[in-house]
This record gives C-alpha cells, sequence and structure tokens, in this order.
C-alpha cells in the first residue's frame, strides 16, 4: 500500500465485540503498535467478506487478511515475522499448544455460544449449561495463576478476558451466581 505509513496491524473492530477485545489483548501484550479502524455498527459482508462477528486484520507490509480473532491470537503467537523478540501466548510444546487451542476454541464455542443464548433460549436450561461451562473453566484453571500455567498469560487467558465482562450480568439479569459457581475464576478475572 503506497504511501501509508506502517503502524503495525490495522484491526477493523467493533468496540463492544469481545473479538476485537481480544486482539487488542494479544497485540499489546506483543507490543504491537496497533491502528484500528473503528466501527460504529457492524461491518458490511462486502467490507470484511467474513462473519461480523469476528475481528478483520491485516498484517504490515502484506495483504494477508485474518479473519477469526483466535487466529490472530495464534498468529502472534507463533509469528517470528511480525512479532520478533516477544514470548509467545502459545506455549512450545505440540502437545500443551493444543491443549491452550483446544481450551480456547472451547470458550468460543461454549462461553460465547450459551452467552449469546441466553437472549433467546429458555432460561433455566442456558442457566444450567452456563454454569456447568464455568465450572468446568474452573476445573481447568485449578491452582494456577494463569491458565498458560508456568508459561503464564497466554493463549486462553486472552480468548476469555473479554467474556468476563458478561459476569455481572449473567449475575444481575439471569440469576446465575458467578461468584458461587466459579469463585477461583472470579480471582482470575479480577
Amino acid at each position: 500500500m503506497a504511501g501509508e505509513k506502517n503502524v503495525g496491524l490495522v484491526l477493523l473492530d467493533f468496540w463492544v465485540s469481545p473479538f476485537g477485545q481480544r486482539c487488542r489483548i494479544a497485540l499489546a501484550e506483543k507490543g504491537l503498535p496497533t491502528s484500528m479502524l473503528k466501527r460504529t455498527s457492524w461491518p458490511s459482508r462486502a467490507t470484511t467478506s467474513s462473519a461480523p462477528t469476528r475481528s478483520i486484520s491485516r498484517f504490515p507490509s502484506s495483504s494477508m487478511t485474518v479473519a477469526p480473532s483466535l487466529s490472530l491470537s495464534s498468529s502472534s503467537s507463533t509469528s517470528t515475522r511480525f512479532f520478533p523478540n516477544t514470548r509467545p501466548l502459545l506455549p512450545a510444546d505440540p502437545y500443551e499448544r493444543a491443549h491452550a487451542r483446544f481450551w480456547a476454541d472451547c470458550v468460543d464455542k461454549k462461553v460465547y455460544g450459551s452467552g449469546s443464548k441466553m437472549y433467546t433460549e429458555p432460561q433455566m436450561q442456558t442457566n444450567i449449561e452456563m454454569m456447568e461451562i464455568l465450572k468446568t473453566l474452573e476445573g481447568e484453571l485449578g491452582e494456577k495463576e494463569f491458565f498458560g500455567g508456568e508459561h503464564g498469560f497466554g493463549f486462553v487467558d486472552v480468548a476469555l478476558i473479554p467474556f468476563t465482562a458478561w459476569f455481572e450480568s449473567f449475575d444481575k439479569y439471569w440469576g446465575v451466581k458467578v461468584a458461587e459457581v466459579a469463585p477461583k475464576l472470579v480471582a482470575w478475572a479480577a
């Protein structure tokens, strides 16, 4: 893109999107300057050629577009080309890396999926489902400070953090008492 100043990654973002938030968190961890194209409404398919619930990003000096926010977080974790001299968000060990990707995918499919259903599905079943998901995540966190364990703050932490903003509404509007169901998870989020 001739004449453009290289400002790092260009992130097409909608302010309330947890997916945009996770991209901003991952990029901040990497210390990469980010230029954001803020949206006041969901981007159109013509603009993004992708689902509007995911952040759209473009790597600097490249026409490479990265659509889902977990892909960006994963790329930011493993790419030495764009993120030299930074600690990866994913562990180096292949088993541990797959384990982290599994739990991040669980956050996307379960926390986001069930949290979204709280607005449209029967409340009691959705509440039970959300409580089970939170208990499962707390079990995975265990006694660790971060989901990355010895590795520290990492991929699963980046995936889940934006959804912790939902905890208060789970309690206030849907009766899911997150502090009672998953106190360690609430402490992690604090």
